[in-house]
């Protein structure tokens, strides 16, 4: 049975719930313990056999006066939508979350996702853009 999830308070659901069952997948396979770069390969490989569209530590230019003054580097980038951005252990920790906000600022994308390998399971966050200029203003970490 195939359900179509119909939230209208979600960025890209079906999308979102599909890249958070493949790191499930990969946990439920490989198991806890592993270096960020191991689930990072297997995600990759999770979200390709997934058939999604994926683009793999994504470079982006940090701009201070309209010069280049450095880049940085997501994860991944699934569909040209959201930014997944992979960590391992417990907690999130505030540096994290400020990241991924500016990864979603300088991308001018709307939908981010941090998801944790922890010894106990997944654990996932979604981050929205809320300086994107097609959604109003709403909480930004859900």
């Amino acid at each position: 049975m195939n359900a179509t999830l119909n939230r209208q308070d979600l960025l890209f659901p079906e999308l979102s719930y599909k890249i958070i069952g493949c790191a499930y997948d990969v946990f439920n396979q490989i198991g806890p313990g592993h270096l960020e770069k191991i689930y990072q390969s297997a995600m990759s490989k999770a979200l390709k056999n997934a058939d999604l569209k994926v683009k793999e530590q994504v470079c982006h230019d940090v701009n201070y006066n309209g010069e280049k003054v450095g880049r940085g580097f997501f994860d991944f980038l699934v569909e040209d939508k959201i930014i997944i951005e992979l960590k391992r252990g417990k907690f999130y920790f505030s540096k994290e979350l400020s990241q991924i906000t500016e990864y979603l600022k300088m991308s001018k994308l709307e939908l981010g996702i941090i998801i944790r390998f922890t010894p106990d399971g997944i654990r996932t966050k979604r981050v929205v853009n809320i300086n994107s200029t097609s959604r109003s203003p709403a909480s930004s970490i859900s």
